[in-house]
């Protein structure tokens, strides 16, 4: 038998406070300098973004054929623990998920001195696999690097995409190694114009980047933005209509209430895929698990 599985694929609750995320976001900042090379923006519509079909995960086939949680393990910077909070409050131990926070404030890509998140998350992981993994950094990403050769690397040159892209690929090549299924929540916009400026060409590269591996991109600037795209601290609840707090006072963090609307997509779409899968691993009962056979 032969079974086709279309998976459409597509984010801090501020423990330290807002005063302490404020400090994070820009405490990491580079004072710009020499304007950014231009990118294209991201897709202005959330249904839009980058999609991904794949073919059926044989490790979430495993865990729904034993019963077990379906594991969705976090990582990211303090924004990634609002992503990884939001995620608790949606899928619940009670409906089957089990949501791992591996997050940690002030860190990034562009900060391996500090912490190399490959080594942290390989860590964190063990030997264990995971059935998805969601990412979420930037903020603390706008800056110049030195690279691993000694070189300085000014943001968004030719180094530094070279650089912290192979960072990127290869904490990719990791959660896979892991079995899990990937996604990235890119970041909202900021308040600050020329912070702005520098996380909307963290984004695109990182959009970019996560295209080529296959990996789905959460674009939350179209459900975190007012009617013009651009930055706003209220927003229209679309279920209430009420007029709702979405952002942290810093300008750069979402309210709680904020991380929940940007990944009230990222949510449906894992609960699809696991009902996808759960379906598959009905028709093929009795089967080596994913063989279809």
């Amino acid at each position: 038998m032969q079974t086709s599985f279309l998976l459409l694929d597509r984010a801090a609750v501020l423990l330290l406070g807002v005063g302490a995320g404020a400090a994070i976001g820009y405490s990491f900042v580079e004072t710009p300098g020499a304007a950014l090379p231009a990118i294209a923006p991201l897709p202005v519509k959330a249904a839009e973004a980058p999609t991904c079909a794949a073919s059926a995960p044989t490790q979430l086939l495993k865990t729904l054929k034993h019963g077990a949680p379906v594991r969705v393990a976090v990582f990211g910077d303090s924004f990634g623990d609002g992503v990884a909070w939001a995620l608790e409050q949606q899928l619940t131990k009670k409906a089957g998920y089990e949501v791992l926070k591996f997050s940690q404030p002030a860190t990034g890509f562009t900060r391996y001195k500090r912490l190399n998140l490959e080594t942290k998350a390989g860590e964190q992981l063990g030997p264990d696999p995971v059935d998805i993994a969601v990412i979420s950094f930037g903020a603390n990403d706008a800056q110049g690097i030195i690279t691993d050769k000694g070189e300085y690397a000014p943001l968004m040159s030719d180094k530094w995409r070279a650089q912290i892209g192979e960072r990127l690929d290869r904490f990719v090549k990791l959660m896979r190694a892991h079995q899990a299924m990937v996604y990235w929540v890119g970041l909202p916009r900021m308040r600050d114009a020329g912070l702005d400026r520098d996380v909307g060409a963290i984004n695109q590269f990182y959009a970019q980047r996560m295209a080529a591996l296959g990996v789905p991109f959460i674009d939350s600037r179209p459900v975190a933005s007012d009617a013009k795209g651009e930055y706003a601290a209220y927003l229209d609840d679309s279920v209430t209509g009420e007029r709702t707090l979405v952002r942290a006072g810093d300008g750069i963090h979402m309210s709680m209430t904020g991380y929940k609307w940007i990944t009230r997509d990222l949510s449906e779409r894992i609960r699809k895929s696991v009902e996808a899968a759960r379906k598959l691993e009905g028709e093929t009962a009795g089967d080596p698990v994913g063989t279809g056979r």
